[in-house]
């Protein structure tokens, strides 16, 4: 459903409120695409990281290590937007807002999946100690051109 005058002139940003990943989107999200995440600093300002991406067929996942920027962020205030741009089409768009949840269980699988789709290594070098977690965003909205 198209959010009440937002997008309607527009029909490469429409914006979908509390709308599921559609089967195009889930295939979107499983290729090799890089995403720009944005958060927010604890004095406000925004704060942007590329990062790899993929989903759970519900959400949109991606990894981080405790501690790091973006985690201290989400574990203060959850909103969260993602823009992803095809790496074949870079008029194909996806932008998807949320909220984050972080999720300690799996995370170094989950890193390691992540770093065979985009590095073809199946083992991420992962530091003494570092602590990985999945960040796992349900979409609240989704703009884009990828329907």
């Amino acid at each position: 459903m198209l959010a009440d005058g937002v997008g309607n002139n527009d029909p490469l940003a429409c914006i979908f409120v509390n709308q599921q990943l559609s089967p195009d989107q889930v295939e979107f999200l499983r290729k090799r695409q890089f995403a720009h995440v944005a958060t927010v600093n604890a004095d406000g300002s925004p704060q942007v990281t590329a990062v790899w991406v993929d989903t759970d067929g519900e959400a949109v996942l991606m990894n981080t290590a405790l501690g790091r920027v973006k985690a201290r962020n989400l574990q203060r205030d959850p909103r969260i937007s993602i823009s992803i741009v095809d790496v074949d089409n870079p008029y194909r768009t996806l932008i998807i807002s949320g909220r984050a949840e972080l999720i300690e269980e799996g995370g170094v699988d989950h890193i390691n999946f992540l770093s065979d789709k985009y590095h073809g290594n199946p083992t991420y070098p992962l530091p003494p100690g570092e602590r990985r977690v999945i960040i796992r965003v349900a979409p609240e909205r989704i703009r884009g051109s990828v329907s």
